[in-house]
């Protein structure tokens, strides 16, 4: 068979090549699937049974697993050919598929982590900028509120609500006797 590529249940990718040894069926030869239907169905089988096990050392360790499992699933009913045996030539480990998968999803927790930051900071700044509008406005409204003050402080003296009591004028005083000026020496 070509390369069969599976997945055991710990991520680990397994690359297998078997041996098929077939005898024909002539009952189902004409009209019956063919050889191409039979190495489908066996790398099926294969693929299904390396995702079946826990680990890939289940498989490394007990190939005939494989073969077990593929000539009691009875994948040749149906075909020209009978399975006589499958025998498991070579298991090549390959790629961590479970370990790069892990790596992907970090990668994407990590981008979405990050627009999620970005959208608090982006939130925060357009807060910030709230902030200082409304800061300015309350600003704007405390000069407008001041400039009204002489105003009503006019219109109040003009209604006579407010008066304003003068203290008598003292004479001024005679300074000549202190050391100021020009008779002090």
């Amino acid at each position: 068979t070509p390369d069969i590529h599976g997945i055991s249940r710990d991520g680990i990718e397994l690359i297998v090549k078997a041996n098929i040894t077939v005898r024909s069926n002539l009952r189902t030869m004409v009209g019956g699937a063919g050889e191409d239907t039979v190495l489908a169905r066996v790398g099926e089988g294969i693929v299904s049974a390396i995702g079946s096990a826990e680990s890939h050392q289940v498989i490394l360790n007990k190939p005939e697993i494989l073969s077990q499992k593929i000539i009691a699933a009875g994948l040749d009913v149906g075909t020209a050919f009978e399975i006589v045996s499958l025998d498991i030539s070579d298991i090549d480990v390959g790629r961590n598929i479970g370990a790069y998968l892990k790596n992907a999803q970090a990668v994407a927790d990590k981008k979405v982590g990050e627009a999620k930051a970005e959208g608090r900071r982006a939130l925060a700044m357009a807060l910030t900028q709230e902030n200082k509008a409304a800061e300015q406005e309350a600003k704007a409204n405390l000069v407008q509120a001041e400039m009204k003050i002489p105003h009503a402080i006019a219109e109040s003296f003009r209604k006579g609500k407010i008066i304003v009591k003068r203290k008598k004028r003292q004479p001024p005083v005679d300074r000549s006797g202190l050391g100021f000026g020009d008779d002090a020496g």
